[in-house]
């Protein structure tokens, strides 16, 4: 329960976060009433203008949990509950809104509130037939609506804030619930049967899921119905599901999304400030897009920049290193449940190290041209047509886990990212940069896994991505690079996996190409063929150059031999002189 206690905890600490009993919800309308039940005003809550209006947040008293049974809210509802009226009605409306009238009526019996007997009245004389004389319009079906007296409406006092409903809502007539030791509070209270739905999650259900649910027989034990299994209070049922979805909500700047992973994040300090910073930071840290260094932004963006360069915390922001606890979710939809991704609970010094440490593993030359850019788009490059929505289950959580923990990177991301680049051929900083990066962690091979071109490196895996570059060169040097096909377009993916079924072929081949080449520019054949010398020059003698398959580690340095060898001959070639670089 470390997960729920965590969040509850940070409920607590919201300073807006809703009263206990209420739950922010998106409301559409608002309606003002008399005293004798009739309407006054009807208002658009929505914000924006024509079909781009949306519903805006507001806390209202805890919604009830419906699948295909009819359940009322209390003091709000859609309007086919509230109301009696929807889009597309059926028989089905008729009972819902006539659940609405019998559930206030009996919520209300004997209330003596101004507020609340103005609203009894107008669900006596409401009728649904009334929608349009009322003052309201079609696009206003199917929204939510709270009530109000009109006096105070214009205050923005709404029915559930009077202390009448208040009262009710805290201490609902029905207090049958059963009490047991909670399981997050450690103190004894009311359970929870059904704990209040979380929204927000990308994927999930609009109406909302679970983390902690039992919903069939296999679930439950030892006699115990529903919640009762996992004994949670209702107190603390609504603070955890409150602070996560105040964190879930699109602008709450505790949320960030790593592929199919909503990502939520809050820190614990002693000092406000500090905390608030160090989720600054974080934000920072997996922000879509880079940070701004200017105005407010400025100190977050400085201290991102210097943690990149692995700078210790200690020394980038001191306030931060010392008693700021760090809490970071991974959520992800699972049909009517939320699945949790991943659940990291450290120190935020220790977070900031291993993110500094992926960006040292993942140091290549040449960079990326456009800089450091946000890890999405680094996890993009493992997705068909580089494409967010494509990105294989699962992998972003695993990936975010092991940045984030310091540990193991995920072996289906090296699968992956070999998979992708024998099929479009695309061997890019930032896939390079993965690769070298898994390398590094998972195999230990930090010495055969440089930086920039290592013409010492004895890798063979790493020796054959510089010769297929060599190669290649070779062939577009002779061709030009405006071929159909070039030999990486052909043979990249066999010649990673299986060198000894084409390196035989492309070294007869080059022969031809060097041939034509000394023709035109015997200088750059000379280079080309010192280049390829230096390369073999450092193969192991007593072993075949071109062995019959490469192992993944293998073949990640494949990858990484190639980008730098290329690189430095498109450099070289860039160059005032045209002969490429030797080594």
């Amino acid at each position: 329960m470390t997960i729920l206690s965590s969040l509850a905890r940070a409920y607590d600490r919201l300073p807006d976060a809703p009263k206990p009993g209420l739950s922010l919800q998106k409301i559409g309308l608002v309606v003002g009433l008399n005293p004798d039940g009739t309407i006054a005003s009807v208002t658009d809550w929505r914000d924006g203008e024509g079909k781009k209006r949306q519903p805006r947040p507001m806390p209202v008293p805890q919604p009830v949990k419906r699948a295909s049974n009819i359940l009322p809210n209390s003091f709000w509802d859609k309007t086919a509950y509230s109301l009696g009226v929807k889009v597309d009605p059926g028989p089905r409306t008729a009972l819902e809104h006539r659940a609405f009238v019998d559930h206030h009526r009996a919520l209300l019996a004997g209330t003596e509130d101004e507020g609340l007997l103005a609203f009894l009245r107008f669900l006596e004389f409401w009728r649904p037939e009334m929608f349009e004389a009322a003052g309201f319009t079609e696009d206003m079906k199917d929204q939510n609506v709270v009530f109000a007296l009109e006096s105070e409406r214009r205050r923005n006092v709404f029915l559930f804030d009077r202390l009448a409903a208040r009262a009710l809502i805290e201490a609902p007539p029905d207090r049958k619930a059963e009490t047991a030791l909670c399981l997050v509070t450690g103190r004894r209270g009311p359970i929870a049967r059904l704990h209040p739905s979380i929204k927000g999650v990308w994927g999930g259900q609009s109406a909302g899921a679970s983390i902690v649910s039992f919903n069939l027989d296999a679930f439950e034990s030892y006699g115990h119905v529903q919640g009762d299994n996992a004994p949670v209070s209702q107190a603390a049922a609504s603070a955890y599901v409150g602070a996560l979805n105040h964190f879930l909500t699109k602008d709450s700047g505790h949320r960030i999304q790593i592929g199919d992973a909503s990502t939520v994040f809050w820190a614990e300090a002693a000092d406000a400030q500090a905390a608030a910073m160090s989720e600054s930071v974080f934000a920072a840290m997996f922000a879509d897009e880079p940070i701004d260094t200017t105005g407010d932004t400025r100190r977050v963006g400085d201290i991102l920049e210097r943690i990149r360069k692995r700078l210790p915390l200690h020394e980038v922001a001191p306030e931060l290193c010392a008693g700021v606890r760090f809490h970071i979710l991974g959520l992800a939809p699972n049909a009517a449940r939320i699945s949790v991704r991943f659940w990291l609970e450290d120190e935020f010094g220790a977070i900031v190290s291993h993110y500094a440490r992926l960006w040292q593993e993942m140091r290549v030359e040449p960079a990326d041209p456009g800089g450091a850019p946000p890890l999405w788009q680094y996890l993009a490059e493992t997705a068909a047509r580089g494409k967010s929505d494509n990105v294989p289950p699962n992998l972003a959580g695993e990936w975010m886990r092991a940045i984030l923990a310091g540990s193991r990177y995920p072996m289906t991301l090296l699968s992956t990212l070999l998979m992708r680049i024998r099929a479009d051929g695309h061997v890019t900083s930032r896939r390079v940069s993965m690769l070298k990066a898994l390398v590094i962690r998972n195999y230990h091979l930090e010495k055969e896994a440089p930086v920039a071109l290592d013409p010492e490196n004895p890798n063979r895996g790493y020796l054959l991505g510089r010769l297929f570059a060599a190669y290649e060169f070779a062939q577009t040097g002779a061709l030009g690079r405006n071929v159909n096909a070039t030999i990486k377009d052909k043979f990249y993916g066999s010649a990673s996996v299986q060198p000894q079924k084409v390196f035989r072929m492309l070294d007869a081949g080059s022969v031809n190409h060097l041939a034509k080449i000394g023709k035109e520019r015997p200088g750059q054949r000379v280079n080309i063929e010192k280049a390829i010398a230096a390369i073999m020059d450092r193969m192991d003698p007593n072993d075949d150059p071109f062995p019959p398959t490469l192992s993944a580690a293998e073949q990640a340095l494949f990858g990484l031999g190639y980008y730098h060898q290329r690189s430095a001959f498109l450099a070289r070639k860039e160059a005032p002189t045209e002969e490429p670089a030797a080594s």
